[in-house]
């Protein structure tokens, strides 16, 4: 259903701290636009956010931040920015607050505005608690009404302590795919012809950037000396491109190394490849969307690992082992993230692509794909839990 009109405007104040979130928080606002007509709409955002019709109360990037020695400099300015947000929303009463992801910063203000308000709270993006600090879901029950859910196997953690939780469905499911002239376009551009291409994926962050690059390299190195025919072609995040290049500089294979501002192209690397090596991560689930098999590695700082390791609740970290109920994707963690294990099961892989073919499809298939978009998906679980059906709309 698509421009219903309210008898008064819907009031919607929503606080996103970081681009996937801005994401997230403009679709929704779409959303709830075609679902309820006219809507106001106030918080912190984005620029996808401000192109939807917000007018943050700062920017976002100030939000943007990780890692202790990141935060600790900005911890006072952020108290003040938690308490300036939370004043915000209960001046203005909205008829629900919306807080996306960054649990740290938007938990902080949901606590704030149910300590001084009766307004409705719903957060989106579940926090991992099915991975591990599965005591995060009954706090959360005391901060907020409502949780809406990219994984389909999450509504059940939050329910058992009395927390509504709609599973909407994962963002990647929209997102574009590129097209068979896209990929020809890419292989001649860089004369890769017919060879085989491996994708490489090795992060996103400095620090973990530093930790893989080297065996992610010398494990390539390995697996190219047995198909000396295969090309490599890696997508670098944003801001990553001097860290990439150092550590590539100590390879012995030349991979191609993709902007992260040239999207087309990073589109078409993901469905050219036909294998991937990736840190651990959402990016799985970008693979899955195009139908790429992977094998997954990742190794964390010594006490992180440590830590992690005791808390853990799940035997695979790989979303598309988890999604799937399979484990289909092979996965090096730890110890086990070594260049003579990790370069074997590339050319396994290789060999047998289409053994995760199944996986990968059921993965799409149960996070939404052919479905409602997620972000309309969002809006209409968020009117609901307002009690705004379709029939009152």
């Amino acid at each position: 259903m698509t421009g219903a009109i309210v008898s008064k405007p819907l009031k919607v104040f929503l606080i996103a701290g970081e681009a996937s979130g801005d994401r997230l928080g403009a679709a929704v606002m779409a959303g709830l636009r075609g679902l309820a007509g006219d809507v106001e709409f106030r918080g912190v955002g984005g620029a996808l956010m401000t192109g939807e019709g917000l007018e943050s109360l700062f920017p976002m990037k100030e939000l943007s931040l990780m890692g202790l020695f990141e935060v600790l400099p900005k911890y006072f300015h952020l108290k003040r920015r938690i308490r300036e947000v939370a004043e915000a929303a209960v001046s203005w009463h909205p008829d629900v607050v919306l807080t996306i992801d960054s649990p740290d910063f938007c938990l902080r203000v949901a606590d704030i505005i149910k300590a001084r308000s009766d307004i409705r709270v719903c957060h989106y993006v579940a926090p991992t608690v099915w991975a591990w600090r599965p005591e995060r879901a009954e706090k959360m029950a005391a901060r907020v009404d409502q949780v809406l859910a990219l994984f389909p196997f999450e509504p059940p953690y939050f329910e058992a302590h009395g927390l509504r939780c709609d599973f909407v469905g994962h963002p990647v499911v929209s997102e574009a795919v590129a097209t068979p002239s896209d990929i020809r376009a890419f292989r001649e551009d860089h004369g890769i012809g017919e060879a085989p291409v491996v994708l490489v994926l090795p992060g996103s962050r400095e620090g973990e950037i530093a930790r893989l690059a080297p065996v992610f390299g010398a494990a390539l190195d390995q697996f190219a000396r047995a198909h000396p025919e295969a090309r490599f072609a890696l997508p670098v995040a944003f801001g990553a491109m001097e860290s990439i290049r150092a550590q590539v500089a100590q390879w012995e294979i030349d991979p191609i190394l993709i902007p992260a501002e040239n999207t087309r192209e990073r589109r078409a690397a993901f469905k050219a490849a036909d294998i991937a090596l990736a840190a651990s991560g959402t990016v799985s689930l970008e693979l899955a969307a195009t139908d790429t098999p992977m094998v997954i590695a990742y190794r964390m700082n010594l006490l992180t690992q440590y830590i992690v390791s005791r808390k853990l609740q799940i035997d695979t970290v790989t979303l598309v082992n988890l999604v799937s109920e399979t484990r289909e994707v092979p996965e090096f963690l730890g110890s086990r993230c070594t260049a003579e294990k990790i370069a074997p099961a590339l050319t396994r892989l290789m060999e047998t692509p289409a053994a995760q073919a199944e996986a990968l499809d059921l993965t799409m298939q149960r996070l939404g794909r052919a479905g409602e978009a997620p972000g309309l998906r969002a809006a209409r679980a968020i009117l609901d839990g307002l009690g705004m059906t379709e029939a009152s709309l």
